[in-house]
């Protein structure tokens, strides 16, 4: 290999080995880590520099127990390992195991050896060698698997450098299998495969054998050559389960040799926190009484960085009207982009307090324990307990969610799972609950201690999850799809969540947020101001029509202005729009400022906010400094005289958004995994009729 060719390094291991800490240690890629599987959905990617004429390409491929895939995610793994002509296959694979699930660990490794792949194997976790009362004796377990063998501790940077070393000698480590199973298993059947396949290595003929359907890189010729193959031996199944345990019998006898546990050493902590946290009772009220902090703590810690941000960005306004020219530019700039962008911006504290308590549960290992505890209800609905991760992952955000989904065997549970994670409430619900909340909840205390806008906010968040819990058991009822699945998880150790990781975390998914939505809102923004600030000639004869409708009355030059400012708007492109559409959402008690809003917020949620905040921008020809808050609480319906925002038009809105799909983003990713335009159309439309007639109800009970 050229020096100043990547070397291209793949990361594989079991789920929670550390694998992702690892490639965030070596790429300095600030990549999601979470302590339960099905984290890494996809593959990811990063460079690292190995010395000074040499670097890595990176790729953290998702978890997988074995390289025979069980689920979506797992087959990137085999197919990356399998496709010689695939750009990204690897060079080298590095296998993380950790120390003390290192005989499971090692089945995945010892499947890899024989690809004829250069292996290293890489022993996360050495730090907690010492309080696990675990020995290894690493020169005699290199010899047994014929492997180097690098321990590191990626959470603390230990052995990080002496890995990279040992991928510049590549080169020199042993290639050669750790076992031979063709004379254990059937030596006249895998004679015949090597005599059908010369030109394939025996091992990984035998994964295309087995693994047939998982391997889309294969030919026609290689496919009639399986199907060969399959029809002269009908015992392929009895075969594999024989490697899986003469697998496990040889790595017994070389960790009886080199892996010793004292007992006595080790502490019993988890088992005790196990019985706590996983108890057919308390384990349901602790995970309630977690989610009801979660949501106090939201209203309660941001309200105050929350109303800076949003006093900030109406004086920004209010100075970008006073101090630039007069002029389209500057009706832009004040009317339209700072409004819009504000309308996102604020929400900052809020959306990263919910992922700094997500990233916390997963870090520490609690989030396994959530999916243990809720397997069984999870099963009653057609779903499982992995399903719970999709489900919780929603309440950042249904895109990553929908995509952990893959970890999920069962095609069933999984297009169930699919459908229903829409319904838990994301971070681009926020906005429209939290401006929604603050206007028509008291900020009073219940009981003296638990804040009321919370308490909603709790409320809604429970709607949403029994939502989706409810569509499943229908789902379940009508989908007849025949498939059986088991569930396995593994509970990792408890852990003190890593600063670090919850601050990149943290960072990170807020800066998608923001920059994400930010880019959707400025579009959108200037789209809006245009159309509020522009029509037909009613619109360009708005101050004509006032001032003959007026003449006569005493009315002052400020109150002139905002009914030609009025006139204008409700005259406008976008004026006209909202009209157009006001006879469909006026049941709902929507005006067609609303109604504007709710379309526009179909390209993302959050959007909602910030489109009012222009709307009412436009619509206001001061140069006060009303901040977004302040001017929806003043809205008016001018046929009522009543506010736009009362209890009954906000509790619709709120409902109409906890059912609604609302998010192209979701309809294009529900799209892809389930590879047809059925699921996603049937989504929208079924959540759209959902949310359109609980709104309705909703105002028609509280009007």
């Amino acid at each position: 290999m050229l020096q100043n060719t990547p070397l291209k390094v793949a990361l594989v291991g079991n789920p929670n080995t550390g694998k992702t800490s690892l490639f965030n240690q070596l790429t300095g890629l600030k990549q999601k880590v979470g302590n339960y599987p099905g984290i890494t959905v996809d593959k990811k990617q990063g460079s690292c520099k190995l010395s000074d004429s040499q670097t890595a390409l990176i790729s953290d491929l998702p978890g997988t127990y074995s390289i025979n895939p069980t689920s979506i995610d797992e087959t990137l793994v085999l197919e990356t390992l399998l496709d010689a002509e695939n750009a990204d296959f690897p060079n080298v694979i590095i296998v993380v195991a950790e120390i003390e699930n290192l005989k499971r660990n090692l089945l995945l490794f010892s499947q890899i050896k024989e690809l004829n792949v250069p292996t290293l194997l890489v022993i996360n976790m050495a730090d907690q060698l010492k309080r696990k009362g675990i020995s290894i004796d690493i020169d005699a377990l290199e010899k047994e698997l014929k492997t180097k063998i690098v321990l590191i501790s990626a959470r603390k940077n230990q052995g990080i450098d002496t890995l990279k070393s040992e991928l510049l000698n590549y080169k020199d480590w042993d290639t050669s299998p750790l076992l031979n199973i063709a004379d254990k298993i059937d030596a006249c059947f895998f004679k015949q495969v090597k005599k059908d396949f010369k030109d394939v290595p025996l091992y990984k003929a035998w994964l295309i054998i087995t693994q047939q359907e998982y391997c889309r890189f294969l030919s026609d010729d290689m496919h009639k050559r399986i199907d060969k193959i399959k029809d002269s031996c009908d015992a392929i199944k009895k075969f594999q389960h024989k490697e899986t345990i003469y697998r496990y019998q040889k790595i017994n006898e070389i960790l009886k040799k080199t892996y010793k546990v004292d007992q006595s050493k080790a502490t019993d902590t988890r088992a005790r926190l196990d019985a706590i946290l996983t108890h057919r009772i308390f384990g349901y009220a602790i995970f309630a009484g977690i989610l009801f902090l979660i949501f106090q703590s939201i209203f309660d810690w941001a309200s105050v960085p929350m109303d800076i941000i949003d006093q900030f960005f109406a004086e920004l306004s209010s100075f970008a009207k006073t101090n630039m020219p007069p002029g389209v530019f500057t009706s832009l700039i004040a009317e339209g982009i700072i409004p819009g962008i504000g309308g996102v911006v604020i929400f900052i504290p809020q959306i990263a307090i919910l992922f700094l308590f997500i990233a916390t549960l997963e870090e520490t290992g609690y989030m396994s324990r959530v999916v243990f505890l809720m397997d069984k209800i999870m099963r009653r609905y057609g779903m499982s307990g992995k399903s719970v991760i999709p489900l919780i992952s929603g309440t950042a955000c249904a895109i990553p969610a929908i995509m952990a989904a893959r970890n999920i065997s069962g095609w069933k549970e999984r297009l169930i799972t699919i459908l229903v994670t829409p319904f838990t409430t994301c971070s681009a619900r926020i906005p429209v609950y939290a401006i929604i909340i603050s206007l028509i909840i008291p900020d009073d205390k219940v009981l003296g201690i638990f804040n009321l806008q919370g308490l909603t906010l709790f409320a809604l968040y429970a709607l949403g999850f029994a939502a989706a819990i409810f569509s499943a058991m229908l789902l379940n009822r009508v989908l007849k799809i025949k498939q059986r699945s088991f569930f396995i998880i593994e509970m990792p150790n408890y852990k003190l969540p890593s600063i670090k990781n919850l601050i990149i975390t943290v960072i990170e998914k807020t800066k998608a947020f923001v920059f994400g939505a930010g880019k959707i809102i400025l579009a959108l923004s200037i789209v809006l101001w245009f159309l509020a600030s522009s029509g037909p000639a009613a619109y360009d004869n708005a101050a004509i029509t006032i001032n003959e409708q007026t003449q006569g009355s005493n009315i002052s030059d400020d109150d002139l202005a905002h009914k030609i400012a009025s006139y204008k708007l409700e005259n406008s492109y976008i004026g006209i729009m909202g009209k157009t559409i006001e006879p469909v959402i006026k049941p709902l008690g929507y005006d067609w400022k609303i109604g504007i809003a709710l379309i526009s917020s179909f390209a993302a949620r959050e959007v909602f906010v910030g489109t009012l905040a222009t709307i009412y921008s436009v619509g206001d020809d001061g140069d006060d400094t009303a901040t977004i808050k302040e001017r929806m609480r003043a809205e008016v319906n001018p046929e009522t005289g009543e506010k736009v925002f009362n209890l009954a038009s906000g509790m619709s809105l709120m409902m109409y958004y906890v059912f609604a799909m609302q998010c192209i983003g979701t309809l294009a990713i529900v799209k892809r995994e389930t590879n047809s335009w059925k699921w996603p159309i049937l989504q929208v439309v079924g959540m759209g009729i959902l949310a359109y007639v609980t709104a309705m109800i909703t105002f028609m009970i509280l009007s």
